[in-house]
């Protein structure tokens, strides 16, 4: 189901930008980052589609009353094949930079680099979704194609306590990719995209002169995959430490989202399952969720279909942790699926709901029956605002004339994404606590919706908690939190993830 990996992930490149105070000219700085590519590079479709020349902007938001100022920076860096010097790529980023980049103690403000998932999303999600300077709402009526893609401060963006970097990999967003095989080999592929992603991070770092800065790094779904594995090649191959980590929604290990048969994914989906049928109004009622999965449940499901008491205790317990029917689920021998729940959460069969957020649901287009092809009422409705939204923010308030289409979701990057021999075999446990046990000052956030069952907040939970802790137990921080896998969407939970990174980043 390819709408199960469409946001996880997000790709690196690098952007410029000039923090004030720095001994080049903004310009300089501007042309050496971004690269200007020459007509010998015409014959690649990077160079054909020429991408507008960096824009360098002053800007303002208000936090509460508290105005604070920066500068705003937008444009392509072109990457080159080694041997030929054809433009491969070029890759847009955005980056918003506090104008009182050094204070008078000197110390350099931490840098956050931000990107998103798929493979194929662009970080248009984290950006006015999170955490950015601007943010566009994400429930309820913004939820629909034709909402007006209207921004506002906002007032949750980490730009108070640190600079953001967001990041749009070849493919996604505005950024080009050449149409050619040398191309998509080196962008879209697990190691390659990594390897990029690390090399681009140290490159922004020299060229704006900030390698003596706090570095962390964000990255939801896929994006929060490939975090620890970046981590760990800037570690090991670019001679850069990173201070902390933010995965958002993050999928760990491919093999307990995808197993075939597996009843720990039955047991690390069924609390996401009753916290979608509540929407968590009673938290102790999740709490009961996760202590029968990983219980009785998971018990009763190894005993398998043939013991007729395990699988009316199913039954029974499961019907009332999700308000199906007992019916319902005995049919379904207990082991409700992320098609089931989408189709048989409304009994009538009049709506359908959401794999990203099994608490929101829209009217079925083919009432009691389920259709053959069906638009998640989440990622699908807010594909056309948020892209809206991106684009006008660059052309109009950014002054970024670009007229190319924002790639928000970009079905063909994730569809022709290299995975490797086997992609259940994939997980990013390992290199996690690698890189912890490398840098005992690492710190780490995991954040998740309780509503998502596209990456289960149990699954992540249990994985974590089932490892011995690497160094010092508070090192880690892991949160549940009210929402879907765009679970910032929610005012209270964006607020949390806000107060969560301020702690890891203001206290090292």
């Amino acid at each position: 189901m390819k709408r199960l990996v469409r946001i996880g992930l997000l790709s690196v490149v690098c952007l410029a930008i000039v923090p004030p105070g720095s001994r080049v000219s903004s310009v300089a700085l501007a042309q050496e980052a971004h690269g200007e590519a020459s007509g010998k590079d015409a014959k690649s479709e990077a160079a054909r589609e020429r991408l507008p020349p960096p824009a360098i902007t002053e800007q303002s938001i208000d936090l509460g009353g508290r105005v604070i100022k920066f500068k705003a920076s937008i444009g392509a860096m072109p990457f080159k094949d080694e041997t030929s010097g054809e433009v491969l790529a070029e890759v847009v980023t955005t980056a918003f930079i506090l104008t009182e980049d050094r204070p008078e103690t000197g110390a350099c403000r931490p840098v956050v680099f931000a990107f998103n998932g798929g493979p194929g999303a662009g970080s248009g999600w984290l950006d006015l979704g999170a955490i950015g300077p601007w943010r566009l709402p994400l429930t309820g009526a913004a939820m629909a194609p034709s909402a007006p893609p209207l921004v506002s401060d906002n007032r949750e963006s980490w730009l108070d306590f640190a600079d953001l970097v967001f990041i749009d990999p070849p493919g996604t967003g505005f950024s080009r990719i050449a149409n050619s095989d040398a191309a998509r080999k080196k962008f879209w592929s697990v190691e390659g995209d990594v390897e990029t992603l690390a090399s681009v991070v140290r490159r922004w770092l020299q060229q704006a002169k900030k390698l003596d800065c706090p570095k962390y790094l964000v990255g939801e779904s896929y994006g929060g995959f490939r975090a620890p594995k970046v981590a760990r090649a800037l570690q090991e191959k670019e001679n850069i430490g990173v201070d902390g980590l933010v995965m958002l929604s993050p999928v760990l290990d491919f093999g307990w989202i995808e197993g075939r048969d597996n009843p720990l994914d039955d047991a690390a989906r069924l609390p996401s399952l009753a916290a979608s049928h509540i929407e968590a109004r009673d938290r102790s009622e999740v709490a009961a969720a996760e202590a029968y999965a990983s219980g009785e449940y998971l018990a009763d499901l190894l005993r398998g279909p043939r013991d007729a008491a395990a699988q009316e205790r199913i039954a029974a317990k499961v019907a009332g942790f999700t308000g199906l029917t007992p019916e319902r689920v005995r049919r379904l021998q207990g082991r409700l699926g992320l098609t089931d729940w989408v189709f048989e959460a409304d009994p009538s069969g009049r709506e359908i709901a959401s794999l990203y957020d099994g608490a929101t649901r829209e009217p079925n287009a083919t009432p009691g029956r389920r259709p053959q092809d069906w638009s998640d009422p989440v990622l699908d409705g807010l594909r056309a605002p948020l892209g809206s939204a991106v684009t006008e923010r660059a052309v109009v308030k950014l002054k970024w004339p670009v007229e190319a289409r924002y790639e928000i979701l970009n079905d063909r990057v994730s569809e022709s994404w290299n995975w490797g021999s086997r992609r259940r075999s994939l997980e990013a446990v390992t290199d996690l606590r690698r890189a912890e046990a490398l840098d005992p000052r690492l710190k780490i956030v995991v954040a998740q919706g309780l509503y998502d069952l596209v990456a289960p907040y149990y699954a992540n939970k249990l994985l974590l908690e089932l490892e011995a802790p690497v160094g010092a137990t508070d090192r880690l921080v892991f949160l549940a939190l009210p929402g879907g896998h765009m679970f910032y969407g929610v005012d209270a939970s964006r607020a949390a993830l806000r107060d969560a990174a301020r702690k890891m980043i203001l206290n090292p």
